[in-house]
């Protein structure tokens, strides 16, 4: 009768218990065979099956490139029953520098860009492995890992690579598996490998549980709780590595993702919750800087995109948001990248804001986006979600298994080679016997039994006898075979030892890291800022340094470096500092920080503020910056008055004063939140402007000075604090034609006030030939006026700490001196010549800088001039 088989026989299922069965069967197979990558070598088994592959063809790093159609065709062929495309795209992702931080595949050819190209067809790419990937093959072929059939059973391919790497966490990984995937950010070699050797030094101290019955296993952290009556202790399997470092620790050295694509990351309390849970959201920027163009126009300059951000579709956006009008100020946008680099070229229009659209760019478009952490792998075959030390550990775990493993391999083989030596040195420690033997034996299989029984041989002993050459019975041969003996033994003892010892192996783990990290170690490319991006200021960016501000009556405003000018001799005629413009001149100019915050007051009487380095940085002769672009000014109005305050200040006032004369005090706290459209400072009489605004405590005194010569010193105590929209009192009494041109508050009785006059002649005087008089008085002269000298642009008071000067001319001449060349003289002289100006040339501005702190500003840093012909130009200190 014949065997029923089965085959054709149907049997009936129900339904959903069927579809329950599959659909698990199918979700398992996605998960472990194909999705998720496993814990030790980081890899899936699509990229584990590429690199063996290649490492069975000899494609190493040092090997000829090979076509990457042969490449496929062998995984197809003996490893991976797929597709050929799936095998080809993984693969061109394994050579892709910006999608892998450290590619495991070199490819030569077109393998695609950021741009989002398709790499070329696999019959014109070639690929071999990179130098990284023999990390991941070092000692497979030392039983280090367990080999299984392939798909056919023709072949055996590793369940795991014996990787030297962490791969898993250097270069990321993503997969959609069924109800579960991973996204894994990548990192930074040298970063992961300080953090392994710290975890190696701090390994888990075992709380030994002298009593007690175990009561439950821990979920998958290999901790057993153990019940000491009331008293609860932990131990792990002394099989497993475990280390005390905490994430805190561990983030001491691993500072967050390393992208391949650079940009820059933030919110390190959220890196730490990702790192602690394995779930988290990192927020990606790109590296973006606003340069300044030579038409005095500005461009956003993109040279780094968040990582697994296309290019081409980001620049594609970009223009359709120009269109659509959701960001405005943009007139151009190019993509200048080449082999060099990135560089996306944001060109704006002469209006465009800068900051303003660059915020804007990031809020729109993948310019900033989100990596969602979600840190799913395999660990011996069963999937879950791991935190980063769980993952480091898994890998110093994996490590010990591979040195274990190969260490008794090597074990094994000098075990076998120290048998065989020991035979040859009996041979020849006894040659003339051995010789006899073999002479009178009959044949070579009795010849082997003859010297087994007469020297107690094994027969591999024998055999290797057998097979020794004759030149190896030489003396020095001889030598040789005793000192291979000697180090074979070596080397067992210290195989053995190693055995014996589980923390050797760890300190041979750590060497073999060092190693790795000295091999391929490189620079991080990923920024890390602290700040959460929504609290993200770019005040953050900006370095605490000296810059001079510069603003001119046609309402433009820039800083420059003062290391752009050098310091001449009293006399000179200056450097040019812009080629000017008609119609226009310099209004202010002083030395100021960063990171100051800049109050704008305008002749009406209004104040603004921003920070200084919101003033776009220019080059010497750049035009600058509207102020309109900067704060809300009505058509028509100027900024007069400028100030800076730090948080550190101890200021309580800002004391106004006006061209025309009056003065007013009000409590520097009402200035705290001004609105962007700015706050009212004074009510100002008709005809009358702003001119000038000093911080004061309450009780200093402040001098002031007139255009034709006229000054006076009163205490600012005899003007009473009022509220920002009051009126001022008179400060000094001015003949019509005659205005105000500097205000000052003396902070040392030993100081000198330095007087600046149109036709550049200047001098100092001691600030004592002023005494103290009531306020609204006409007071006495400043300096002699006469036609030869002009009339007086601006009066500074000056300290022993003060020691240099700059001068400016309308015509855009720039010179700066050491005060100690300018002469003390009494109040009624005309002073020296300190900057020869041309014919038709007058001085339009001038400041001081203090010695004593080089990134400070003298304490009385607002110098204003003003023009009451028509044709002015427009000047820039630098």
């Amino acid at each position: 009768m014949a065997e029923d088989t089965g085959i054709g026989r149907i049997q009936p299922a129900p339904i959903i218990e069927e579809m329950q069965r599959s659909y698990l069967d199918y979700a398992m197979s996605v998960i472990v065979s194909r999705a998720l990558p496993d814990v030790r070598d980081g890899l899936k088994p699509v990229q584990r099956r590429i690199v063996y592959a290649m490492h069975q063809q000899g494609l190493h790093h040092a090997a000829r490139y090979q076509k990457s159609a042969a490449v496929v065709g062998e995984v197809m062929k003996n490893f991976h029953p797929h597709g050929d495309s799936s095998i080809y795209d993984a693969m061109v992702r394994m050579a892709q520098d910006f999608s892998m931080r450290y590619p495991l595949v070199d490819g030569q050819g077109n393998f695609g860009s950021v741009d989002g190209d398709s790499p070329a067809a696999m019959r014109y790419t070639e690929a071999r492995l990179s130098a990284v990937s023999d990390e991941l093959l070092r000692d497979i072929n030392k039983e280090t890992v367990d080999f299984i059939d392939n798909y056919s059973g023709t072949a055996q391919e590793p369940i795991w690579l014996p990787s030297l790497i962490p791969n898993l966490l250097l270069n990321g990984a993503a997969g959609i598996a069924v109800g579960m995937a991973t996204q894994i950010p990548p990192h930074n070699l040298g970063e992961i490998s300080d953090a392994l050797i710290y975890m190696i030094e701090h390994p888990f101290k075992e709380k030994v549980v002298k009593e007690g019955k175990v009561s439950k296993v821990s979920d998958g952290e290999g901790e057993i709780e153990a019940k000491l009556g009331q008293t609860t202790e932990t131990f792990r399997d002394p099989n497993l590595f475990y280390s005390e470092a905490s994430v805190e620790e561990l983030m001491k050295f691993i500072k967050g993702p390393d992208f391949p694509t650079g940009a820059s990351i933030y919110d390190a309390t959220e890196i730490q919750a990702a790192y602690a849970t394995g779930k988290g959201r990192i927020v990606m920027r790109a590296k973006a800087e606003i340069e300044e163009t030579k038409g005095g126009r500005f461009d956003i300059i993109v040279t780094e995109l968040p990582y697994q951000v296309n290019k081409a579709v980001l620049i594609a956006k970009i223009a359709d948001l120009v269109k659509e009008k959701k960001i405005e100020g943009i007139s151009d946008l190019r993509d200048e990248s080449d082999r060099r680099g990135m560089r996306i070229v944001v060109e704006l229009k002469r209006d465009g804001k800068p900051q303003s659209i660059l915020n804007n760019l990031y809020k729109h478009t993948a310019m900033q986006s989100v990596f969602n952490v979600n840190m799913v792998a395999l660990s011996d075959g069963a999937p879950g979600l791991m935190t980063l030390k769980r993952i480091l550990e898994e890998f110093i775990h994996h490590r010990q298994v591979v040195v274990r493993r190969r260490s008794e391999f090597e074990l094994a083989q000098y075990k076998a080679r120290e048998h065989i030596l020991e035979g040859l040195k009996i041979a020849v420690d006894n040659i003339d016997e051995v010789i006899d033997t073999i002479r009178k034996s009959k044949d070579s299989d009795a010849a082997r039994e003859n010297l087994m029984k007469k020297f107690k041989l094994s027969e591999i002993q024998a055999v290797a006898i057998l097979d020794m050459q004759l030149r190896r019975l030489a003396a020095l041969e001889r030598q040789k075979i005793e000192d291979e003996l000697k180090l074979v033994r070596q080397m067992i003892a210290y195989l053995e030892d190693l055995l014996a010892h589980p923390e050797k192996i760890l300190k041979v783990i750590k060497e073999e890291i060092l190693k790795v990290k000295d091999k391929y170690a490189d620079d991080r490319r990923t920024r890390v800022y602290k700040q959460k991006v929504g609290e993200f200021s770019e005040e953050d960016l900006v370095a605490d340094e000296v810059t001079i501000v510069t603003v001119t009556e046609g309402g433009y405003v820039k800083r420059q470096s003062p290391m752009s000018f050098r310091t001449q001799n009293r006399g000179g005629k200056g450097v040019s500092g812009i080629t000017t413009k008609e119609e226009d001149a310099v209004s202010h100019i002083f030395y100021t920080k960063t990171l100051d915050n800049l109050l704008f007051f305008t002749d009406r009487g209004r104040a603004f503020q921003i920070k200084v380095w919101e003033i776009p940085e220019v080059s010497r002769i750049a035009k600058g910056q509207a102020i309109v672009n900067l704060i809300n000014v009505e058509q028509g109005e100027k900024v007069t008055a400028i100030l800076t305050l730090r948080s550190k200040d101890t200021v309580k006032f800002l004391f106004m004063g006006t061209k025309m004369g009056n003065v007013k005090k009000t409590p520097v706290e009402e200035y705290a939140n001004i609105r962007k459209n700015g706050l009212i400072s004074i009510k100002l009489d008709s005809g009358d402007t702003l001119s000038w605004v000093v911080p004061t405590t309450g009780k200093d005194d402040m001098i002031i000075v007139s255009r034709k010569g006229q000054s006076i010193r009163f205490g600012e105590h005899l003007v009473r604090p009022t509220h920002r929209d009051t009126s001022g009192v008179r400060g000094i009494s001015l003949s019509k034609t005659d205005e105000v041109v500097s205000m000052n508050k003396v902070e040392d009785p030993n100081s000198d006030l330095l007087v600046v006059m149109e036709n550049g002649l200047g001098k100092k005087t001691k600030i004592n030939a002023w005494k103290r008089q009531g306020r609204g008085g006409s007071g006495i002269k400043a300096a002699q006026v006469t036609d030869k000298t002009g009339e007086i642009v601006t009066a500074e008071i000056i300290d022993k700490d003060v020691d240099t000067l700059v001068m400016t001319s309308n015509k855009g001449q720039l010179i700066k001196l050491n005060l100690k060349d300018v002469p003390t003289l009494q109040r009624q002289t005309q002073g020296v010549i300190l900057m020869r100006v041309r014919a038709g040339e007058k001085v339009a501005a001038a400041t001081v800088v203090s010695s004593k702190d080089k990134t400070s500003l003298h304490k009385s840093s607002i110098i204003s001039s003003w023009r009451r012909n028509s044709q002015l130009l427009l000047f820039y200190i630098l």
